[in-house]
């Protein structure tokens, strides 16, 4: 299931009638349900590009643990990265958040967050970040990093009301 970014807001297609449903940022890691047809939309289980607005706004809000990829198109190590972010950010749906922040485009974003080498990984529990790790993971090591920060509760069985 992918998700689209427009707007400043995360767009999920509804995999039985195809609308596009707009997300709230703080409930990306939980199953929504369709406002046309009433099916159940799975949780994210994708990287998210995003820019520094809506950044702001997803990790502000969610309950779940945010990790983000700081990464460049230049970056080779950023490029053999990619793979492994997706793979975590899929074995994560339903306990995280995976966003991607292009450094070129967002300097001042990863300036923020003290980001000199990339790739670089922050973790983001309750709007703060409280781990961080430059270089190249493993998708098993990226999920094993950010799942110890997850709540119990934070589950892909989370409902929309």
């Amino acid at each position: 299931m992918s998700a689209e970014i427009a707007s400043s807001s995360v767009l999920q297609r509804c995999p039985s009638c195809g609308k596009q449903n707009r997300l709230k940022p703080g409930r990306l890691e939980t199953s929504a349900r369709c406002g046309a047809c009433g099916t159940m939309i799975p949780a994210i289980g994708v990287p998210l590009e995003v820019d520094a607005g809506l950044f702001d706004q997803i990790v502000r809000a969610s309950e779940a643990p945010v990790l983000v990829d700081f990464w460049a198109e230049w970056c080779g190590p950023c490029k053999m990265a990619a793979p492994e972010v997706a793979r975590a950010a899929e074995s994560l749906a339903g306990r995280a958040i995976v966003l991607k922040v292009d450094t070129e485009r967002n300097g001042a974003l990863a300036a923020r967050y003290g980001v000199r080498a990339i790739p670089n990984f922050v973790v983001f529990q309750g709007g703060q970040p409280v781990s961080q790790r430059a270089g190249l993971m493993p998708s098993h090591e990226l999920a094993s990093w950010v799942a110890s920060f997850a709540h119990p509760t934070a589950t892909a069985q989370k409902r929309a009301p």
